[in-house]
């Protein structure tokens, strides 16, 4: 009955051991896990800063382009209003007169 008892006792022992070990495992684990993702997100942020770094210089080549040119677009407009309201100017003004007196 003894030695029943001591063998109850010895692998309830071992079983807190073994219990123990798995649970500090787990807590080295969950910590080596919360490493690697922080280790791969400032990976990836030092990534995407030098992809942006490389394509700034191009981005903003591109929209200088584009705006020099919706400047030009809007320059030739605004020299064809000028000359369309020097040609016709007076007769818009007479017109719109007209209009507003009810003529």
């Amino acid at each position: 009955m003894q030695d029943l008892i001591k063998q109850i006792v010895e692998m309830d022992r071992k079983a807190r051991e073994i219990t123990d070990a798995a649970q500090l495992e787990k807590v080295s684990s969950e910590k080596e896990v919360a490493q690697k993702r922080e280790q791969i997100r400032n990976d990836y942020l030092e990534r995407a800063r030098k992809r942006i770094a490389l394509n700034e210089p191009n981005e903003r080549a591109v929209a200088e382009a584009d705006w020099d040119e919706k400047k030009k677009k809007i320059a030739e407009l605004s020299e064809k209003l000028d000359v369309l309201y020097t040609k016709n100017g007076d007769k818009w003004v007479n017109s719109i007169v007209a209009r507003v007196l009810g003529e």
